[in-house]
């Protein structure tokens, strides 16, 4: 089953300050990952700073794809992640460097031999994932949870995966906001890698 594109609207302002349809259609960024096909990231918008400049801006989606959120920002985006297969669950580690370096973290990665999943990873951020179709399974390095639409997740820096055992497509919607470790949980990651 195909899931539909992203319609995005975005508003304005103009001269005399009314508000406006700055550009209203599908989504112009959207990107298949190479390493891990069937993953889709469809970018919807990014802030730079706190408080975010309300403005007739360019858009923030458009050039490279970068997984964390600007420094101070934010990025809201969907993605489409496809069921794990037994080649992945095999051999994805080694493909999952040149997986974050396509979305422009390769630090992020954190996957080892002992991993409980290849896609084991981590940012610096407060992360809302919403389950928006399909099922999805978070990872963590102690624990897992079955998520169904409807579920939300409060992602605080921790080390995780998705792991979508359902057979299907699960699309989630992502916000994230730039966040810096509190100093003690710093240290502890610190003293782990």
């Amino acid at each position: 089953m195909s899931l539909p594109s992203i319609h995005r609207v975005v508003t304005g302002h103009d001269a005399e300050g009314r508000a406006i349809v700055s550009s209203d259609g599908p989504l112009p960024t959207v990107v298949g990952l190479q390493a891990i096909p069937g993953t889709v990231f469809h970018e919807v918008w990014a802030t730079h700073g706190t408080p975010a400049p309300v403005d007739n801006g360019a858009d923030p989606t458009l050039g490279p794809l970068s997984l964390p959120p600007p420094r101070s920002g934010t990025r809201i985006r969907f993605v489409d992640i496809p069921p794990d297969t037994a080649d992945f669950l095999a051999h994805g580690a080694a493909r999952m460097q040149g997986a974050f370096a396509q979305i422009g973290d390769a630090a992020a990665s954190t996957v080892k031999a002992d991993s409980p999943h290849p896609l084991m990873h981590r940012t610096e951020s407060i992360d809302y994932g919403v389950v928006i179709d399909g099922e999805m399974t978070l990872v963590l390095d102690e624990g897992e949870v079955l998520l169904r639409p409807g579920s939300v997740v409060v992602q605080r820096g921790t080390n995780h995966a998705w792991a979508n055992r359902s057979g299907r497509v699960c699309r989630m919607l992502f916000v994230l906001v730039d966040g810096a470790y509190e100093p003690t949980i710093a240290t502890a990651l610190a003293a782990r890698a």
